[in-house]
């Protein structure tokens, strides 16, 4: 497997049952020139991840089969997706105990629609940023291993 580069396009998955919404998310994020896959259920979000890596999920909290949710516990449970950040978006009118429910299942953030589309630019560039840095680390250990591979080996 070749190493990962920080220059390599992010992508952002997203997941939502409703058309609209799809477009509504495409349409604010379009402008970060990310690849911006979509998935209309929890099952296409779970396939998407383990075919490529992702820097972000937005995930809709109601969706019929597997919810937003347990879609998440899935995703923080297997090795290969524990650690892509998830931001959880639901209806302003859905139960307030959701946002507890979306932190306690590993969201890194909640927002509610209608949302402020700056707002949630924002907080999907910082973790852009943090995906950046992250595979740059993962380089550099990368290369720290191989020189001292290099050096035990005596060339």
């Amino acid at each position: 497997m070749s190493e990962p580069r920080n220059d390599e396009p992010a992508g952002i998955l997203l997941v939502d049952d409703m058309e609209d919404n799809l477009i509504a998310l495409e349409a604010v994020l379009g402008s970060l020139n990310e690849p911006l896959v979509r998935a209309r259920s929890g099952e296409e979000a779970m396939k998407a991840l383990l075919r490529q890596r992702f820097a972000l999920v937005l995930l809709d909290v109601r969706m019929p089969g597997m919810d937003g949710f347990e879609t998440a516990t899935n995703i923080k449970r297997l090795d290969q997706t524990k650690d892509v950040p998830i931001i959880f978006l639901t209806g302003a009118d859905d139960d307030s105990g959701y946002a507890f429910r979306g932190y306690a299942t590993g969201a890194a953030d909640y927002l509610t629609k209608p949302f402020d589309p700056w707002v949630l630019r924002a907080k999907v560039k910082v973790f852009l940023d943090l995906h950046r840095k992250t595979l740059e680390v993962e380089r550099l250990r990368a290369e720290v291993r191989e020189l001292r591979r290099l050096v035990a080996g005596g060339g």
